[in-house]
């Protein structure tokens, strides 16, 4: 610290050593008692992420730009302007420049030199009821509005084929891997021959990379030959799972998945693949073993699905046609079961004359590329190492290649279609801890299991399956318009989405899985699945459909002016979809309002890009405000929204393939042009990620170079007069970040109604349990012991209530760890003078009582 704020803490000592109490809320002479029968209590509230202060610095024309944190567990209430609570003073160089108390920026307007801005560093000091009780650490601005995260591209391939490809980085996911309150990086990469799943050919292998704020590449997570490349087929959850205050990696792996650990200088540390499970050992598995399917492979695979043909479940229930003749609707021509060369002369049949007839599309002789049998597993891993912590088999399985799915049955024949839908995201289905939540198909059979993780082992929280659809002829059938088999769950079917949401929709303090049309509720029961009646122009007038599945869907109190959340989303029914388009009540699914197209209707968003209209707008097929009213104009993109501006209003990211993104305001134009940057996934133009990562409230665009050999980090400088606690510390919001990579990658949202006119006395604050507050504390104690700012006796001491306020955490025992910093506060203020310095005091003080209320 600089003389100045020695002096500044100095100052204030009396009134910090007595506000110490009152920061608590509590007494520490009444956490000081004995053992009693709350002591071993679990620890309540939601559990996120301890943060640093997040500080960034960017020179514009204009001067140095600053943007930082404010806590949720700093907020204490509110004023039409926003939130109270701690306020801020701003250093530059050491000296105080400014007292910040309506935001969580400023504009340094007396550095406009570009020369003068590389030469100065800036620190925010935390101010409580007048006092300074914590210094940040100081930073050096940028020298534009953005940085750069280097990254490590991997080496080009070519497929068994003799395809060449080469990699670019893809979508992107954040975590505090270290625990040290700084985020960490999640970088996919995507080869150049990705595809979609009803596209044929091989695919590169994907990675995802774990990289420091600083770029430097902690690990690479290599999914190996058996997990094909593509939007649908790897979405990878980052969270602190157990609860240890760093961030784990939870995702779909097969045979052949390898980690890669780096050193320092970029050394291999280590590399291992994922561990088999002994079922498969004892089969023969090995993580050498290749289920890629070359054409002469699926021809094979469709020799042996006619032979047992008899043997087929629904062939034997009676429920599909006893002949493939009969499926195929031509006259008998073998005896069953049948022959090796029956069955051949009957795959020929079907590759070369019954597919083409149903659609010229179907190539089925091509058909190379695609995993359709082989072991399936769900891997943990260690974030700051990539080391697998745990691998079961991936539920839910596929079952077979996608013909129970609906794979063949509809014009276009499309194996491993329908059957490889993956969906992923993270939700707190309890109200405080972060679980998994892994989906398969939405087209027809949708099946999700939601997992916990406690450091040791997975655990199954609850499994919710629609069943398949049944079909008269799994070659000849629509099975999207049906119900699934299961009695609870078949509703389900055929209303999943390309993404899902989590959101606590009932209002019950406890996260909801919004899978697209259809709800399911926290304890893995279905709280609602959405049907309406079919209008006059449609297939069937008057008859009852369901919603079914969309392509985008945004959930978040859209309508300020009616109870609870709102859910907007599009369809692509087409005739056989009520809605082209709707906006439902997130609580029951009751359609508000809602527009019948008669088409696939692809594209939809939601933002306040009009402040003088009440609401959130919406836009798929023209402009509406949030209660349905019919606006001018249209939106504004349809790929990412972006929040952006200083006055609270929604910004859209533009921009896809070769273009070059940009953000785009509805009333003033470009905002920003992110030159020498791509997005990705083609024309859905994807920015590798939107989240506030850094700063205040408002969000960072994360975008790859060109060339890939980075990410650029582009942070708005608009200074905002309104004060709000990070995105990240609002439950829903950081779930919607785990799950953003998902599929067709969708904004995330808060759980309260954010916009221009936002009623900040209406903004919840959470009940925030913050894992990795307390080893912060430790850490900071021990750099004060090194420093000699804590010494003799009152260091040991004060060491060890820390350690046994941590060691009750990890029991979670909440009274335990309570009484235990009761202690350490106690003991601080006691401290025999000279042992202890002001400082120390002051800023150990502080900390410790704000993580107290947290631990009751």
């Amino acid at each position: 610290m600089s003389s100045a704020q020695k002096t500044t803490v100095s100052a204030c000592l009396a009134l910090a050593t007595g506000t110490l109490l009152t920061l608590s809320g509590l007494s520490v002479p009444a956490l000081a008692q004995g053992p009693g029968p709350g002591n071993a209590a679990p620890i309540g509230g939601v559990q996120l992420e301890y943060l640093d202060r997040g500080l960034v610095g960017a020179a514009t024309p204009q001067g140095v730009f600053l943007s930082w944190r404010l806590m949720a567990t700093e907020a204490t209430g509110a004023t039409a302007d926003g939130l109270t609570g701690t306020d801020f003073t701003v250093y530059r160089n050491g000296e105080a420049i400014a007292t910040v108390t309506d935001s969580t920026n400023y504009l340094d307007t007396a550095v406009t030199d570009a020369g003068a801005a590389a030469n100065a560093r800036y620190s925010i000091g935390a101010v409580v009821d007048g006092v300074e009780v914590e210094v940040s650490a100081d930073v050096a601005p940028w020298t534009q509005a953005y940085t750069d995260l280097a990254l490590s591209k991997p080496a080009d391939g070519v497929t068994p084929t003799g395809e060449a490809y080469t990699y670019s980085a893809n979508d992107m996911s954040v975590g505090d891997v270290d625990g040290d309150g700084s985020y960490e990086y999640f970088v996919k990469w995507y080869p150049s021959n990705a595809k979609d799943v009803s596209q044929l050919g091989y695919t590169g292998n994907t990675y995802i990379d774990t990289y420091t704020a600083e770029g430097r590449l902690l690990s690479r997570v290599d999914l190996g030959v058996n997990i094909r490349s593509g939007a649908h087929y790897t979405q990878f959850t980052v969270s602190d799972f157990d609860g240890d205050g760093r961030s784990e990696m939870m995702l779909k792996t097969a045979p052949g998945t390898k980690t890669t650990t780096y050193g320092p200088t970029g050394e291999v540390t280590s590399e291992s693949y994922v561990t088999l499970p002994e079922a498969d050992l004892a089969a023969g598995v090995t993580n050498g073993d290749d289920y890629r399917l070359s054409a002469a492979d699926y021809y094979e695979h469709v020799v042996t699905m006619f032979k047992g043909w008899q043997d087929h479940p629904e062939v034997v229930a009676g429920n599909w046609p006893a002949t493939l003749e009969e499926a195929f609707g031509i006259g008998k021509r073998y005896d069953y079961p049948l022959s090796d060369a029956d069955a051949r002369a009957m795959a020929d049949y079907f590759v070369d004359v019954y597919a083409p007839s149903r659609s010229a599309r179907n190539t089925l002789r091509a058909f190379e590329g695609f995993i359709v049998d082989g072991p399936e597993y769900l891997s943990v891993f260690e974030g700051a190492t990539g080391a697998e912590l745990e691998t079961v088999p991936y539920e839910p399985g596929r079952g077979d290649d996608g013909l129970l799915w609906g794979d063949y049955a509809m014009a276009r024949i499309e194996p491993g279609n329908r059957v490889d839908r993956f969906l992923a995201g993270v939700a707190y289905l309890d109200g405080e801890h972060p679980s998994a939540v892994f989906a398969r198909g939405y087209y027809t059979r949708a099946d999700i299991v939601a997992y916990s993780w406690d450091g040791e082992r997975l655990t199954q929280d609850w499994q919710v399956d629609s069943g398949h659809v049944p079909m008269s002829n799994p070659f000849n059938d629509s099975p999207h318009s049906g119900t699934g088999s299961s009695e609870e769950f078949g509703a389900l079917a055929g209303q999943g989405f390309h993404s899902l949401s989590a959101a606590d929709v009932d209002g019950d303090g406890r996260q909801e899985i919004v899978y697209g049309s259809a709800t399911i509720d926290d304890d893995g029961s279905l709280l609602y699945s959405s049907f309406d009646t079919l209008p006059a122009a449609s297939a069937a007038p008057g008859t009852e459909a369901k919603l079914g599945h969309g392509d985008a869907m945004h959930v978040t109190d859209i309508d300020p002016d009616r109870p609870g959340q709102e859910i907007f989303s599009v369809h692509e029914g087409a005739t056989g979809a009520p809605y082209g388009w709707a906006m439902r009540d997130a609580a029951n699914g009751e359609v508000l309002f809602g527009g019948y197209t008669g088409k696939d209707t692809g594209r939809g968003m939601i933002g306040d890009i009009d402040p003088s209209v009440r609401g959130i707008e919406n836009w798929a097929v023209g402009l509406r405000s949030a209660s349905g009213r019919l606006l001018p104009g249209n939106g504004q993109g349809t790929n990412m929204s972006i929040r952006w501006a200083a006055d609270g209003t929604t910004q859209l990211v533009n921009g896809a393939g070769d273009q070059t993104p940009t953000i785009d305001d509805a009333r003033r134009g470009r905002l920003l042009t992110a030159t020498g940057t791509r997005t990705n996934n083609g024309t859905k133009g994807n920015p590798s990620l939107v989240a506030d990562v850094v700063g205040d409230w408002r969000e960072e665009l994360l975008v790859r170079t060109t060339d890939s050999s980075a990410i650029r980090i582009f942070t708005s400088t608009e200074v905002t007069d309104r004060k709000l606690y990070t995105l990240m510390h609002d439950p829903q919001y950081r779930a919607e970040i785990a799950r953003q990579n998902t599929a067709y990658n969708q904004p995330a949202y808060t759980s309260f109604y954010l916009a221009s006119d936002t009623e900040f006395t209406a903004v919840p604050v959470p009940d925030a349990f913050l894992p990795g507050a307390l080893p912060a504390l430790q850490r900071q104690l021990e750099q004060l012991i090194s420093t000699g700012d804590v010494s003799g006796p009152a260091a040991q001491q004060l060491r060890a209530s820390l350690n046994q306020a941590q060691r009750a955490v990890e029991r979670d025992q909440a009274g335990n760890a309570a009484r235990a910093l009761g202690t350490f506060l106690d003991q601080l203020q006691r401290t025999k003078p000279g042992t202890v310095s002001e400082e120390a005091r002051t800023e150990l003080g502080y900390q410790g009582s704000v993580i107290l209320p947290t631990l009751q």
